[in-house]
């Protein structure tokens, strides 16, 4: 699928390194995307407070912020929630672990082809902009928990909870398949159509940030239970 103008989505790209930011923002702007450049955490601050943007491409090592520092706050500070791919030449698989925790939707490794990165960035852009399909049962009760398939939103209580594209549709995919097993395997293929790695902990990290936005006690689940040495399993409650 070819972006349009017609279909322009606005991205922030925090990114110190000079070289890196030409090659990337002529490349991105070919296919339709509106590309501001920030090249510290302090100026990504004040474009951030400025206008709303669809993603964010985030360098994790900034001159003057760590860029772990700066998810955060994108994911505390703006309302209208943009997605986060975090770019670094970093290879510390904790840094990908924390980030994910923090709130990013992708993680791709420098030096990278531009190609990959505009793959990504149409990925995570159609899970955040686009309505689910294919389903007969777009409203999703259990328990006090309400999915909300069509408008991409989760309530407890009838009070929203925040997850990322990534975590919305991996939740959706448990709850389509309630009282169904659903292996690693499965649910990456589900959300991401990619083969999963046997040590990538992605899956879990946000399995636990799902529990820490809709379960009364995280430690003792009671909608999405896990099944040691074979996957995750949705159990949906009675409706209150």
């Amino acid at each position: 699928m070819l972006i349009t103008p017609s279909s322009l989505f606005r991205v922030l790209l925090i990114e110190d390194d000079t070289r890196l930011a030409q090659m990337v923002i002529p490349y991105l702007a070919q296919y339709g995307f509106d590309i501001h450049h920030a090249p510290n955490a302090a100026l990504a601050r004040d474009a951030l407070g400025q206008k709303t943007f669809d993603l964010v491409l985030l360098d994790l090592m900034l001159t003057d912020a760590d860029g772990l520092e700066v998810c955060r706050y994108i994911r505390t500070a703006c309302h209208n929630e943009p997605a986060i791919i975090m770019v670094t030449g970093r290879g510390d698989p904790t840094d990908r672990i924390i980030g994910l925790e923090l709130g990013a939707d992708d993680y791709l490794p420098k030096p990278f082809e531009p190609r990959e990165l505009l793959a990504r960035m149409r990925a995570v852009l159609r899970r955040t902009a686009s309505p689910a399909q294919g389903s007969d049962t777009p409203l999703i009760r259990s328990g006090r928990l309400e999915i909300d398939a069509a408008a991409r939103t989760v309530t407890v209580d009838s009070q929203p909870r925040t997850l990322t594209s990534l975590q919305f549709d991996l939740l959706l995919t448990l709850a389509r398949h309630a009282g169904r097993v659903l292996n690693r395997e499965q649910l990456w293929q589900a959300i991401r159509g990619e083969n999963y790695e046997s040590f990538d902990r992605a899956i879990d990290v946000h399995i636990g940030r799902i529990r820490q936005a809709i379960e009364e006690d995280p430690r003792t689940p009671k909608h999405i239970i896990t099944l040691r040495g074979v996957g995750y399993l949705f159990s949906r409650l009675p409706t209150l």
